[in-house]
């Protein structure tokens, strides 16, 4: 299902907002590695922000993924400060972690592996080459 202009507006004005609270609260450089926001996405009835955090070089993703649900309601409460006056209800935080790198990485690699296997890639169709 498509996501809604509302939900979308909601969306993009929360991760603007996560985005300087991050840097406000030194969310951005954990566990020796960065963090930052790859999509936020809203539930129809805008209850629930599920934010999907990009890790680059962090050596445990699975301790800052449970670092951040730790510190989801102050984040959350922060995020109702700076956004009361553009939100009735300030939704509940659900952060996830983004895998499409490591998704475009395994591609890329299976790509790499069929090339190298295939030596008459380079020919043409009708096996002249």
């Amino acid at each position: 299902m498509t996501e809604g202009k509302r939900q979308k507006q909601v969306a993009n004005e929360i991760a603007k907002e996560l985005n300087d609270l991050f840097l406000k609260m030194s969310l951005t450089m954990v566990d020796g590695g960065m963090v930052s926001i790859a999509s936020v996405k809203m539930t129809p009835d805008l209850y629930e922000a599920r934010i999907y955090l990009s890790l680059f070089q962090v050596k445990d993703p699975q301790a800052v993924l449970e670092k951040f649900k730790e510190l989801s309601s102050e984040i959350r409460g922060e995020l109702g400060k700076r956004m009361r006056h553009q939100l009735r209800i300030i939704p509940q935080l659900t952060f996830y972690l983004d895998d499409t790198l490591d998704y475009v990485f395994k591609i890329e690699k299976l790509l790499d592996d069929i090339k190298k296997q295939d030596p008459h890639q380079d020919s043409g169709k009708d096996g002249q080459p």
